[in-house]
């Protein structure tokens, strides 16, 4: 039994759902995908999968042995990239993590490119704003913000910076005006998003040189940064985002920043991966995009000095 070839049948034949499907990517007659799981299962003294005339599932052995089967043909596919003629050739699947808001706003025109760039990479996206152990869950790299924890392990390459800031329509400025110190957002109608400490004021710190707090009443919460943005953009109120979330939004003019001049709190946006000796081609690859991508790393490309003289 060719104990690689048919570690590379039997995951295939569960990320494809079945034998059939299996065989057509690997070009194989269903028969030898069938001989290779049950030499497998033969050979460990275990049943791998559960089948039926409808579908079929992994049984609790069978998920682990997967797990270990992935590690394993991601090792040999690295081992073959280095000795092999086309080591400097990405190809597989990149697993990439990243915040809601960031994958929304960011990775969303940034990936096309990445991808034109890379014919033989596939990519599978997870957005959250959870906490994530990219390791244990499978990612190649994650994309986090002060806001997110992980492995202290990785290897961090910072990005870029965000500034957190205050926006509103210009229909809302019309008809509420424009607040000409963090004080009078007491006046206004914020939307918040659901952080304990956000819920009774936002932090303003003034040129760096300490920090107030200012209290607000929150007219709507949410844990959906999205749904606060589109609220802002009917005019509902005071939105507080980061800058990578509404840079079109200014730009356009659709949302207008307001209080430039009172910064309330910057957040680094770096991106993580596990350190290993030799990083596969796929990750070196989508590493060195970002970093052209971003050569400003102590920067915030996002953030347009928004004009309000026309709104006051």
């Amino acid at each position: 039994m060719d104990r690689l070839q048919t570690l590379r049948v039997f995951v295939n034949v569960v990320e494809h759902g079945g034998f059939a499907r299996a065989g057509l990517v690997m070009n194989m007659a269903n028969a030898v995908v069938s001989r290779h799981i049950a030499d497998l299962e033969s050979h460990l003294g275990a049943r791998l999968l559960n089948r039926t005339t409808r579908r079929l599932s992994l049984t609790e052995t069978g998920q682990i042995y997967l797990d270990k089967a992935r590690q394993i043909l991601e090792m040999f596919d690295e081992a073959d990239a280095v000795a092999g003629a086309d080591a400097k050739q990405a190809r597989g699947t990149l697993r990439i993590f990243a915040p809601t808001s960031f994958g929304q706003a960011q990775l969303s025109r940034i990936l096309p490119e990445y991808m034109k760039s890379q014919p033989n990479v596939k990519v599978e996206v997870t957005l959250s704003d959870r906490a994530v152990d990219i390791v244990q869950h499978g990612y190649d790299v994650g994309i986090f913000t002060d806001f997110q924890k992980f492995d202290s392990s990785m290897v961090v390459r910072q990005l870029a910076v965000t500034e957190v800031v205050l926006c509103a329509s210009p229909d809302y400025i019309r008809r509420h005006g424009v607040p000409k110190s963090p004080d009078d957002l007491v006046n206004h109608v914020c939307l918040n998003l659901a952080f304990e400490e956000l819920r009774h004021g936002w932090t303003f710190r003034p040129d760096g040189k300490g920090q107030y707090k200012v209290p607000i009443t929150s007219k709507l919460t949410s844990n959906d940064g999205d749904l606060l943005r589109e609220c802002a953009l009917a005019g509902v109120g005071v939105l507080l985002r980061t800058s990578f979330s509404v840079n079109d939004d200014l730009t356009s003019g659709r949302l207008v920043r307001l209080l430039p001049n009172h910064h309330l709190r910057k957040l680094n946006v770096v991106m993580a991966y596990p350190s290993r000796r030799q990083v596969p081609a796929k990750l070196r690859s989508f590493v060195d995009f970002m970093a052209a991508r971003f050569p400003l790393p102590q920067a915030d490309p996002w953030c347009p000095v928004a004009n309000l003289a026309a709104h006051a």
